[in-house]
């Protein structure tokens, strides 16, 4: 188990050096000009090259890698070129809304597919089934931000249970932003509960099939049983790599979702950090959410493991 997490750590190490200098490279190579951007079309050429200067970008591709990288390895991911603030403060004001967002629209997309994904399996062929797998099928299809509209046409204007947008802080309660946060989460979970229990389903009836489910029934024990002692830990591998993603996903593709709702998130910041080129905030920000995906598939790889034994000895 040991060898095998130590694999996968310098696995993740290698992912993530590769991925900085992707990152650096593609944002670097996006036309246009920050100082511009900051000064106007009109500013003399004089000044630009004053800002670019302050700025660093009168400085080499690698110079300005090394540095960018060595500053992200000390925890200083730099200082914002529009808000002239530390990158790192806000991103910090940011996380605390986008990450329990996606834990929120996570948790409810797990509570959802879970038992809709057994009892699709454990029905195979029934009523239950199919009306599951058309439920599923319509919720893949219907796109998020549209269905996140509905919910504020519904929810919000006609019945007035939520706001339709905004978040109070976590100052004014624990409470008070869960709430704010549940209509956002619900748009981002039930597509991602649809996909995870149509894998749930598929991957248990897979699992029902296999000679040691059969011959626990035959050794006397119910359907139900057989499906709950070796068929569900068993099918656990492909869900667990689909929660994986789906958590990576959440976290960093909810840029349309924090629009609709106006929420100050990640998403929305680096949306608006593209449109004003603010160069070191997108990378940044965008390096942060890499390592997220990057650490969730680490743990992914320990969960495996534990698991499935055979990879505790390494193999």
């Amino acid at each position: 188990m040991l060898r095998y997490a130590i694999r996968r750590f310098l696995s993740l190490l290698l992912s993530l050096g590769v991925a900085s200098v992707v990152i650096f490279l593609a944002i670097e190579v996006v036309p246009g000009d920050p100082a511009a951007v900051m000064l106007g079309v009109n500013a003399a050429e004089d000044t630009l090259a004053a800002l670019r200067a302050e700025l660093g970008l009168d400085q080499g591709l690698l110079p300005r890698y090394l540095d960018w990288a060595g500053g992200m390895l000390r925890g200083d991911f730099g200082v914002s070129y529009t808000y002239r603030t530390p990158v790192a403060e806000m991103v910090a004001d940011r996380l605390w809304i986008s990450l329990p967002l996606a834990l929120y629209a996570l948790t409810l997309s797990t509570l959802i597919a879970f038992p809709v994904g057994i009892l699709a399996a454990a029905r195979r062929g029934g009523a239950a089934d199919l009306g599951i797998i058309g439920v599923t099928q319509i919720g893949i299809a219907v796109p998020n931000f549209w269905f996140a509209m509905i919910l504020v046409a519904i929810f919000a204007i006609n019945l007035g249970w939520f706001s339709a947008g905004g978040f109070p802080g976590w100052e004014g309660g624990l409470l008070a932003g869960l709430k704010a946060l549940t209509l956002p989460a619900i748009a981002l979970a039930l597509p991602q509960a649809s996909i995870l229990a149509r894998v749930m389903r598929s991957a248990l009836i897979d699992t029902l099939g296999e000679d040691f489910v059969r011959t626990a029934r035959a050794k006397g024990l119910s359907p139900g049983q057989a499906l709950r002692r070796h068929a569900l830990r068993n099918a656990l591998i492909p869900v667990l790599t689909i929660l994986g993603l789906q958590f990576s996903f959440l976290l960093a593709g909810a840029i349309i979702i924090e629009n609709v709702f106006f929420l100050p998130g990640l998403g929305r910041m680096v949306f608006q950090a593209i449109a004003q080129r603010d160069l070191i905030v997108v990378e940044s920000v965008v390096m942060l959410l890499v390592f997220a995906v990057i650490l969730v598939t680490f743990l992914v790889d320990l969960a495996y493991a534990w698991v499935d034994p055979r990879l505790r000895g390494g193999r």
